[in-house]
């Protein structure tokens, strides 16, 4: 699987992004795909993901009720929708997939088996 990651930039908090990640090559039933996202100094962090079967979606609470993870099916393609953007937001953002898919490990970004190349997201107060 290879994922594509567009959509970052920068904005003003308070503004909004969408970032796009379309995945090349078969996405199974079980797979969990997830964005998460990286500060230079830190840990890399969960930030959402979705089942891809049921469409099920799971999100860090510093970003609940902010952003909406969605999924085409059709497009092998995840969408995370991020409002009200906020200075801690900023970072790298990654797509990633979960092959395993267990709800329980999805929220640990060493679970993951296969990474997009990022995308940068700058949010300026």
């Amino acid at each position: 699987v290879q994922l594509q990651a567009s959509g970052g930039g920068s904005v003003q908090a308070g503004s909004s992004l969408r970032l796009s990640c379309v995945a090349s090559g078969r996405i199974f039933r079980g797979y969990v795909m997830g964005w998460l996202r990286q500060v230079p100094g830190k840990e890399r962090e969960f930030v959402s993901a979705v089942r891809w079967s049921s469409g099920a979606t799971y999100y860090a609470d510093s970003v609940k009720g902010r952003f909406t993870i969605s999924k085409d099916n059709a497009k092998n393609m995840v969408t995370l929708q991020m409002n009200s953007l906020k200075p801690e937001d900023t970072a790298v953002y990654y797509c990633a997939v979960d092959t395993r898919g267990d709800t329980s490990s999805l929220y640990y970004p060493g679970r993951y088996d296969y990474w997009g190349q990022g995308t940068q997201v700058t949010v300026s107060s």
